[in-house]
């Protein structure tokens, strides 16, 4: 470091010196529950077992920290912890659209009126200057807007005024990024602690019977029925009041406080329906059977006075005599059960499994759950929800009102399981049980974490304890029904003794009351019971001996006692359990005493020097016990002399159990023997020792120890789990310990490590066991991560002579100097053989064990039971013995690595499986023994030794080249691959704070290459070296790593091995050609800055590769980045803004690879796809589909991709590729890195740079920020919780309707569609390759976490990402300003200026904060100041959608957005002026756009806009400097254009709901701009998106084709090229319409004028765009054929300009139109129209005018009139609008003329028959429609229907004065004729209709049987009414009178005929078809068809003579046949006719 300059070195040293040491070793105190740790009785010796246990338990944890953990985690935990106050510094951005919705409603609540139709007729848009604007009050002005500043003084003030008050950390404001990826966090595993489970506060309250006679005592326990196992020990607690506690007086010496607890906490680890809480109850023993003792309590009752009063006084008597005599003893009396179903809700234990488990151990709270939520838990205390115990549970009071009377013969726990199980089934016992009324109240919760005043099962005071609180609650410990693995923290060592059963049957009659009495014994002597039984209710805390309960003259009773004892520490072969059974005289007789004695029996606590525990069956003895009795067990005493009297000749007959809750006894036999033989070796002791059953000698010790360690893993799971710290201990303790056995030195250590590796292979493989989201065994985690530490050195080590040196402590001893060169002799030649034979490098002296032993314990005081390893400096240890020796001693982590590097076989699988657990327990050895070394030997380089290095490099070699040969193998692999990357990782990190760097990098370096070598697939390889690289990148000293601080120029190659030598010059020093290679990734880069070079490398091959599944990999690089971006950014260590520039020098080759990423970024404009607002590019149509980032596409529609120059550059500068994109989350991460980098790097460095680069790199930038703008974009409040799930939901259903429809193969988009589908640029990334979708695919993924936030949450988000957006939008504008200042020198600004305005455009086009709108304005106005000129000269399209933008700000209702869009506008007006006059064009672009701008934004307020306009006429009138020219006028003249345009859209509002006369006031509007091209085609435009919102997609295609036919005839004007349309006329294949845009004649119109036509839409590419879009339209409603028609004018011009890929997608969509045609058929649908007509003065201009309308296809009547009939219900009031029924001629006089009247008619096209030659198809009848009829019938007297005979019928032909389909949906009709029809007439015309149906079913493909059965029904059937036979009868029956009826006569029998000849052709048909069902219904139809036929056969065959008289006479012979042929061709006109 030595020659840094001054300020580096100082960054360097603030951001954490290297020289330092990172790792901390800490010693933190165990955090204790109780006031005192519980710990063995004083004054006992212990065995070393026991003493270890107590050690473990007590000592501290000792922790290795990173020192300067800061920056990676606390910057990780910044957001969550400081981040909770974080938005109170935030400033409230305001926005309009939220200022908007407090005064939306004002708006909408304005009753509709239809008055105001009439005036609109007369008035053209252009006159309606409907008031002055001068009485309108201006808004605020600008102060200096008119003052001359030059423009660098302009942009510096703007500058200053943006830097001022701006957020310092950005990513403070930005969401966190999902945890999924967050590989770096290491979790910090749970510190091991004491189990508890759900915990319930149990209160009892009340506990009375019907009469108080005597004390009653209870006992309160859980149990689970389904288990059948007792649940929980005894909560013994009584209510007796002071007087029935005064009979008990002289039985009760003392009473505890803590006896008088009356609510405990009970503790279930696994909840579930079958736990039911048991109360029993007793009494003080009496003389009477149970039975007897209840009656009184169910027969008597307290208040019934009188003789019951004496009763209750005389049984009080009685039982007081009792209580003093017999006050010892009880009896059983009542029971109840109380099921805690309720409280165990059901959907807790939905979540049983999960929760549970993470209640045992089975998941420690981070598991299973993502961080983020375990993060929520810790913030909020786990509240019970979190622990499975009824969620929505407060605190229940359960009563009980009867108890069950207890059974003397069914008292065992057995019967007690039969009775829940029978009272679960129908809650209640069987009848025999008798019930005894009473009062039972108890209280329960759940348990607070923290109660005040509470004992634990050994009665140790919890914290808090008050001092003055009697009563106290009890913990009540558990009995889990399954094992819980959390191993043991606490000391405990408890013995529960249950006596189950006595059998005495056979015995002498004087056994009758039994009880008995139980004591723990530490010899024979009667004083020799020791006081360690617990105590009951209202007694001693501790007893020496304990009574069972008896059952009155029961020879063999049940028990159901449990005695409590706390077992002491150290046990010998005397303690037993002593048993005395006594019969009991309940009758007081003279002189007898009370106890008479029965027998004895006892049970030894030890066998083999362990625990007996478990079921015996004891024979009992019926005399004194024999002296030393307690040396065996009772049932093999050898025989005595006497000898002893057995009860049953030595039988069993007492059964009993015992159990043990110890964490001192391990109680399984690996276990218990491991601990002995480790003890053996530890400490002195006499062979052979005894080990279990075993006798062991010192000979066979190391054999019976490895025999040990390798049993030791089948040891069962819980023990093991249980005493697993000790285990391990001991375990290392072994692998470094030389140990001499007999003489022999015996070396462990690989037995130790292979029983660890299994250990922790068992560990991991155990399903009940939890991991974190590593896979990292928690347990095992919490034990290195708090327990581990380094092993001591032995206590004792055995002497086997030799000179003892003089050493600090005399209890070390060494051998003598000569061995100790000999082994070190030993042990060089070990080097130098191999270090693979473990058992020589084992063979260590004992002489530097001293050194050892100073070292790692620095002063250890071994007097206490604790360690203090707190020492002050190194002082205490004389620094001679302090110099480690070479190579004669082992440390751990050498021994730990060489074990790792020497493993084989299964042993070497699992070490690198479960790498993780060895990496961690090397790091923490090296981090302790480099804590415990000398200071001074501190060069990294020199700690450790060569060996173990060589050792480190060979294990990472060994888990990289696993890693890579699993991730070769199938899928099922790679997780395991996975998971060992990322222990390697975490493991160099650590590495990082440890040793040498340059080792560590070289690693880091062999990982890479090797990974690269060996794995084929590239993604997978990406994906892992990310991981690895994220989590190095992650460590606190990452800056110092990558030598951020380095100057370009002049630093060495890295990896480094240290700093010292480097020199480096000031960083200011910036060489010119070097600035523009710091923007990108350069071998010098990579090599100077390590990481972060490889994690650049990585994100550029991820953005660059293809394949399956490479979203995820690019969203976890583009994470990584963000990770670390974000860690810097929150860093304290980084607030300076000098250490920011430098950081973000570090990130500066990321610009480069986010421009080259640029194809690949989602589209977030074109996603937006916003309705309403007109975008940047094009109309909104246009944008739906398209999602690549190319805005070329909408830049060709606007008309750009002829003339590159603007923004262009991305088509011609990109290579056509298709490139995988990035989805919306990846690219939002990746933009908000940029705008880190750009906001925090050195902006004069930023300029000089921009400076520097080409043009087309500027155009990427600018691109990039134009994504940047609407990636950001502020969503709004609302949204924040709606809006993502809906969007998620759209977007699905959009594409899922779109596919679908795409492969009916019929629909819409199909072009859209295959925009979308290109591989290129999926519009949705995520759907085709994660189909989960990922919460963070939605908008700010804010809404999934918790649906349900507060308003405060909600307030919360919104204010920082209001935040967030408006920093962002503020750097994309320095970044503008940057590029606008550096490039003011450069040739290229017009192309960039168009680049630079799209931005500004397109960040004014979404919603901004007036904050960002004040900047942005400025920086507008500069502009304009500065390029004015160009602006108006080059930019013609950005300056229309600049003034459209101004122009909706200036509509704002936030004023000061108004009064800066005001100032904008005029200034844009002024320099217009003043440039080249260019001003006509600013004001037609002004004019323009205010009418899109009415025409589409719903919520446009135009009172705001006049306000507007009233201030730019304001700052005209001021602008002095303007007076003298024509400008004041002009403006003023345009302003009242503009005021007469907001007067339509004032009308326009008044119809927004009435959308045909919105259509006819658009049209209008339209109409009366044909002198104005430019403005006609905007309203065109305006009609077509309402059309199209409508869902009316013919309507809005014609609006187009107006709008092209208008361009066309612009254009044809202007140049002349053949392959243009020829003006409207080329069109009128599309329409007939269309001729109505030739009206713009030459002398209304030259195009060169200024300002006309400028469009961008008056070109040949906006022709194009018009026409296919219009064509997509048509495709959407159906209209395929004109589909055809209008690419036949698009063709030739793509032609022209040879795109030939426009060309192939035209002709595609051209085949998709026709393949539509042909496989639809006649299934298409097009419109149904109905005549309308308006009847009465109310409707205005309506009255009177009849509409034909057309409404979707399959509209009915009754839906059209039922609309209308609302709609004008509105407007007038119901009661006065009526609809006409019929459609009959209305009469004006008859209707009533204050109502009004609607008359709707089904109208059918007309055609006349020639027309019907050409309209062939279905289409061609519907299509180009402007004649329609509609049939009246009526009769001559005036009612609509009558008699065949005198049936007429009014045909009515109506014509429209426009085709339809037209530019809207109702056109007016302007012609009507009528025709009658005779009733013969009528009668041909229906017949003929007949036949031709009966024709069409006969005919159809394929045959459809039902219809055609329909249809013959319908003309043969019997029965049919006004049948063909009615028909014929009527008209054919006689030859008509009336000459002139004689045509008619015969047409009517031609028909008949044809008619008959159809029927039996159906007939026949009908045969072919039917199944054999129909055979009798076949019949049915023929013979009704022969009858019709045979009816009809003699008025068919009448002719007329008169018509068939031949002209001229011939042969009568040849007569005949004449007669037929004139026949056939009547016959043949016949059906054409029809």
């Amino acid at each position: 470091m030595t020659q840094l300059n001054s300020l580096d070195a100082e960054l360097a040293q603030e951001l954490g010196d290297f020289t330092e040491d990172d790792l901390d070793v800490v010693f933190t105190p165990k955090e204790c529950r109780t006031l005192q740790p519980s710990l063995p009785e004083e004054g006992v010796e212990l065995d070393p077992h026991v003493r270890d246990c107590v050690q473990t338990y007590i000592r501290e944890w000792l922790i290795v920290n990173q020192k300067n953990q800061g920056s990676s985690e606390i910057c990780g935990f910044k957001k969550t912890g400081s981040r909770r106050d974080f938005h109170k510094t935030l400033q409230k951005q305001t926005f309009e659209s939220e200022s908007l919705e407090g005064h939306e409603p004002s708006t909408q609540a304005r009753p509709r009126h239809l008055n105001v139709l009439c005036d609109v007729s007369g008035k053209g848009p252009l006159t309606a200057c409907g008031f002055d604007l001068r009485s309108l009050q201006p808004d605020q002005q600008l102060e200096n807007l008119l003052q001359q500043v030059s423009a660098e003084d302009f942009e510096k003030q703007n500058e200053e005024a943006r830097r001022t008050n701006r957020q310092a950390e950005l990513f403070a404001l930005y969401p966190s990024v999902d945890e999924e990826d967050a590989v770096e966090i290491r979790p910090v595993p749970e510190c091991p602690k004491e189990h508890l489970g759900n915990r319930i506060l149990v209160k009892v309250l009340t506990l009375k019977f019907e009469i108080e006679i005597e004390p009653l005592f209870a006992s309160i326990a859980l149990y689970d029925v389904k288990e059948r196992k007792k649940i929980s020990e005894n909560f013994h607690c009584d209510l007796n009041s002071d007087q029935f506690k005064g009979f008990l007086r002289a039985h009760t010496p003392s009473v505890a406080p803590s006896s008088q607890a009356r609510s405990a906490v009970f503790s279930v680890t696994y909840p579930s329906s079958d736990i039911y809480l048991v109360v029993k109850i007793e009494k003080v023993l009496q003389q009477g059977e149970i039975g007897d003792c209840a009656e009184p309590y169910m027969v008597i009752k307290e208040g019934d006075g009188g003789k019951s009063k004496e009763k209750i006084e005389k049984l009080k008597l009685q039982a007081e005599s009792f209580c003093q005599r017999l006050g010892k003893y009880r009896m059983p009396f009542a029971w109840a059960p109380i099921s805690l179903t309720s409280f165990f809700n059901v959907s807790t234990l939905d979540r049983e499994v999960t929760d549970v488990e993470s209640m045992v151990g089975r998941s420690s709270v981070g598991e299973r759950r993502t961080l983020s939520q375990s993060r929520r838990l810790s913030e909020r205390a786990l509240s019970l929800e979190e622990n499975g115990v009824g969620s929505n549970y407060k605190t229940t009071t359960m009563t009980v009102n009867s108890f069950f009377k207890q059974e003397g013969d069914r008292l065992s726990d057995e019967d007690l399981f039969k009775f829940l199980a029978d009272y679960k089934r129908s809650s209640s016992l069987q009848r025999r049980v008798k019930s005894i009324p009473g009062l039972l109240r108890l209280e329960i919760s759940s348990a607070p974490e923290i109660i005040s005043c509470s004992l634990t099962p050994e009665m140790l005071p919890v914290k808090p304890f008050p001092e003055n609180r009697t009563r106290p609650h009890k913990e009540i410990l558990e009995f889990p029904i399954r094992e819980v693995y959390v191993p043991h923290t606490v000391y405990r060592n408890l013995l529960y003794v249950y006596p189950q059963r006595l059998n005495f049957a056979n015995k002498l009659a004087s056994a009758r009351n039994i009880t008995i009495k139980i004591q723990f014994m530490c010899g024979e002597d009667a004083s020799d019971a020791m006081p360690v039984i617990f105590g009951k209710s209202s007694g001693p805390e501790f007893l020496q001996e304990i009574y069972t309960a008896i059952t009155y003259h029961n020879k063999s009773p049940d028990f159901y006692e449990e005695v409590k004892i706390k077992l002491p520490a150290k046990l010998t072969v005397n303690h037993h359990l002593l048993f005395t059974f006594y019969h009991i005289s309940c009758q007081q007789k003279q002189g007898a005493s009370v106890e008479s004695l029965l027998g004895y029996s006892w049970l030894p606590i030890l066998l083999n020097e362990s625990l007996q525990t478990g079921s015996y069956c004891l024979p009992v003895a019926l005399e004194k016990l024999p002296p030393n009795y307690s040396m065996h067990s009772a049932e093999k005493v050898p025989l005595q002399n006497p000898p002893i009297k057995w009860a049953e000749g030595h039988k069993g007959v007492f059964n009993i159990e015992v159990q043990a809750v110890s964490s001192v006894h391990t109680q399984d036999n690996h276990l218990e023997k491991f601990f002995t033989l480790c003890h053996s070796l530890e400490s002195q002791v006499t062979f052979p020792i005894r080990v279990l059953d075993q006798k062991i000698s010192e000979t066979s010790l190391e054999h019976e120890l490895k025999l040990s360690l390798i049993c030791l893993n089948s040891s069962r799971l819980e023990p093991l789990v249980l005493f697993l710290h000790l285990v391990l201990d001991k375990l290392f303790q072994l692998s470094v310990q030389p140990m001499v056995i007999a003489g022999q030195t015996a070396n462990f250590s690989q037995f130790a490590f292979e029983s660890v590796v299994s250990i922790a292979n068992s560990l991991h493989n155990s399903k009940d066991l939890a991991k974190d989201q590593h896979g990292r065994n928690c347990l095992l985690a919490s034990y290195v991560h708090y327990v581990f530490r380094l092993p001591e050195p032995p206590r004792d080590p055995p002497k086997t002579g030799g000179a003892t040196a003089a050493l600090p402590d005399p209890r070390y001893h060494t051998y003598g100097r000569t061995s100790a060169a000999a082994v070190s002799s030993k042990l060089l030649q070990a080097r130098v053989m191999s270090s693979s034979n473990p058992d020589l490098v084992g063979t260590h002296s004992a002489a530097d064990e001293e050194v050892k032993s100073i070292m790692s314990s620095k002063g250890v005081d071994r007097t206490c039971n604790r360690m203090s390893y707190y020492c002050s400096g190194n002082n205490d240890v004389p620094s001679s013995t302090a110099a480690p020796r070479p190579a004669s001693k082992k440390h751990f982590h050498e021994e730990l690595a060489l074990q790792m590097v020497v493993s084989t076989g299964m042993v070497r699988e699992t070490v690198f499986k479960y790498a993780w657990f060895f990496f961690e327990l090397l790091v923490k050895s090296m981090a302790q023994y480099v804590h415990n070394m000398d200071k001074r030997d501190n060069f990294r380089r020199t700690r450790f030794s060569d060996r173990f290095k060589d050792d480190i490099t060979t294990i990472v070699n060994v888990v990289t080249s696993e890693t890579a040969a699993l991730l070769v193998k199938p899928q099922k692999e790679n997780e395991q691959a996975e998971k060992m990357n990322i222990s390697l990782a975490f493991f160099l990190y650590d590495l990082l704070s440890l040793m040498d760097r340059g080792f560590v990098f070289n690693l880091i370096k062999h990982y890479c290459n090797q990974l690269s070598a060996k794995l084929t697939n590239l993604l997978t390889l990406i994906s892992m070296r990310l991981e690895f690289l994220r989590i190095l990148c992650s460590h606190e000293h990452y800056l110092n790593l990558n030598l951020f601080f380095m100057n370009a120029d002049t630093a060495p190659a890295s990896p480094c091995p240290s700093i010292s030598s480097q020199n480096s010059s000031s960083c200011s020093s910036f060489q010119d050609q070097k600035v523009a290679s710091m923007f990108d990734l350069t071998p010098e880069y990579r090599q100077q800055h390590f990481l972060t070079g490889l994690l650049f490398t990585e994100l550029a091959a991820a953005l660059d590769a293809e394949g399956e599944g490479i979203s995820k990999v690019q969203r976890k690089a583009v994470s990584a980045i963000h990770s670390l971006l974000s860690s810097h950014d929150l860093d304290p260590r980084c607030v300076k803004p000098e250490v920011k520039v430098k950081i973000a020098a570090l990130y500066l080759p990321l610009v480069g690879i986010i421009l080259d990423a640029l194809p690949q970024l989602y589209d977030f404009t074109a996603a937006d796809a916003r309705s309403g607002k007109n975008r940047a590019n094009g109309s909104d149509e246009d944008q739906e589909g398209t999602s690549a980032i190319n805005q070329n596409v909408a830049l060709a529609i606007a008309g750009n991709n002829f003339n590159l120059k603007t923004s262009g550059t991305m088509l011609s500068s990109l290579p056509y590729k298709q490139y995988n994109m990035l989805n919306a989350d990846t690219t939002r991460n990746l933009m908000i890195c940029f705008l880190w980098i750009m906001k925090n790097a050195d902006q004069s460095l930023i300029r000089k740079w921009i400076a520097d680069l080409p043009s087309m790199q500027l155009n990427r930038i600018l691109d990039l920020l134009f994504i940047c703008v609407s990636c950001f974009e502020y969503k709004g409040k609302q949204s924040s919780d709606k809006v993502s799930t809906q969007v998620l939901q759209k977007s699905r259903d959009v594409k899922a309707r779109l596919e679908e429809a795409l492969l009916r193969g019929e629909g819409a988009r199909g072009e859209m569609m295959r925009r979308c589908r290109a591989p290129g640029n999926d519009r949705f990334p995520g759907l085709s390759e994660n189909l989960r979708w990922r919460k963070e695919q939605t908008h700010w993924r804010q809404a999934n976490e918790k649906q349900d936030k507060t308003k405060a949450e909600l307030d919360q988000e919104a204010l920082i990402s209001g935040n967030l957006a408006t920093e962002a939008n503020l750097i994309i504008l320095d970044m503008q300003e940057n590029i606008i200042q550096a490039s003011s020198a450069l040739d290229c600004k017009d192309s960039l200026l168009g680049g630079v305005l799209r931005v500004l455009v397109n960040s004014l086009s979404c919603d901004q904060s007036t904050t960002y709108l004040t900047h942005c304005f400025a920086t507008l106005r500069a502009l304009i100041a500065k390029f004015g000129d160009l602006l108006f000269e080059e930019e013609v399209e950005q300056c229309a959608d600049l003034c459209q933008r101004v122009l909706h700000h200036c509509s704002s209702s936030v004023d000061s957005t108004r009064s800066q869009a005001c100032a904008t506008l005029y200034l844009l007006m002024r320099f217009s002026f003043g440039a080249t006059s260019n001003f006509a064009r600013v004001k037609m672009q002004v004019t323009m756009s205010l009418a899109s701008l009415v025409g589409k934004a719903p919520d446009f307020n135009e009172e705001y806009l006049r306000r507007s306009l009233r201030t730019i006429l304001a700052y005209a009138e001021e602008d002095t400097a303007m007076q003298a020219t024509p400008f004041p006028t002009q403006v003023e003249e345009l302003l009242c254009n503009l005021n007469s345009i907001l007067y339509d859209t004032v009308k326009m509002r008044e119809f927004q709901e009435d959308p045909e006369m919105l259509m006819d006031l658009m049209y209008r509007i339209a109409k009366s701009y044909q002198t104005s091209p430019d403005l006609r085609l905007t309203w065109l435009q305006n009609m077509a998106e309402k059309h199209t919102k409508k869902k009316c997609y013919t309507e809005a295609a014609m609006c187009l084709v107006h709008a092209a036919a208008l361009v066309a005839e612009y254009l044809s004007m202007l140049e002349d090229h053949s392959y243009l349309p020829v003006g409207s006329v080329s069109f009128q294949n599309i329409s007939s319409n269309v001729l109505e845009e030739s009206a713009v004649s030459d002398d209304t119109l030259s195009p060169d004028e200024d300002g006309v036509c400028s469009g961008r839409y008056f070109t040949e590419s906006g022709l194009v765009g018009l026409l296919e879009h219009a064509a997509e339209l048509f495709s959407t409603g159906g209209l395929y054929e004109t589909v055809n028609e209008v690419y036949k004018l698009v063709i030739p011009i793509l032609e022209a300009h040879r795109d030939f890929r426009k060309l192939t997608s035209t002709h595609d969509k051209l085949q998709k139109a026709f393949d539509s045609i042909i496989s639809k058929g006649h299934k298409r649908m097009f419109g149904t129209y109905f005549r309308v007509g308006f009847y009465g003065s109310k409707f205005g201009d309506l009255d009177e005018q009849e509409f034909v309308y057309k409404e979707p296809a399959i509209t009915k009547l009754p839906e059209i009139s039922h609309r209308l009939e609302g709609f004008y219900g509105q407007c007038f009031g119901e009661e006065f609008v009526e609809v006409i029924k019929d459609s009959a001629p209305v009469d004006k006089t008859k209707l009533d003329p204050n109502k009004a009247y609607i008359q709707i008619t089904f109208v059918e096209p007309y055609f006349d028959e020639y027309e019907m030659k050409d309209r062939v198809t279905y289409f061609e009848k519907n299509f180009n429609l402007r004649r329609f009829m509609y049939t009246t019938p009526f009769t001559l007297e005036g009612r609509p229907r009558g008699e065949l005979h005198e049936q007429y019928r009014r045909n009515t032909v109506l014509t429209t004065m426009h085709a339809f389909p037209y530019v809207k949906t109702r056109i007016s009709v302007i012609q009507k004729e009528e025709f009658v029809l005779t009733p013969i007439e009528v009668a041909i015309e229906d017949m003929k209709k007949k036949t031709l149906q009966l024709a069409v079913a006969i005919n159809q493909e394929p045959p459809d049987a039902k219809m055609l059965q329909m249809v013959l029904q319908g003309s043969v059937g019997a029965t049919v009414n006004q049948g063909p036979l009615e028909v014929a009868q009527v008209f054919l029956a006689e030859i008509p009178a009336d000459p002139k009826l004689y045509r008619h006569h015969n047409k009517l029998r031609l028909c008949f005929k044809e008619f008959i000849m159809r029927c039996g052709e159906a007939v026949e048909k009908n045969k072919r078809l039917i199944t054999a069902d129909q055979r009798e219904y076949q019949q049915e139809l023929k013979k009704n068809y022969y009858k019709l036929r045979e009816n009809l056969r003699p008025m068919i065959e009448r002719k007329i003579p008169e018509l068939y008289k031949p002209i001229f006479r011939v042969e009568s012979q040849k007569r005949d046949s004449f007669h037929r042929s004139s026949f056939r061709k009547c016959e043949t006109q016949l059906s054409q006719g029809s």
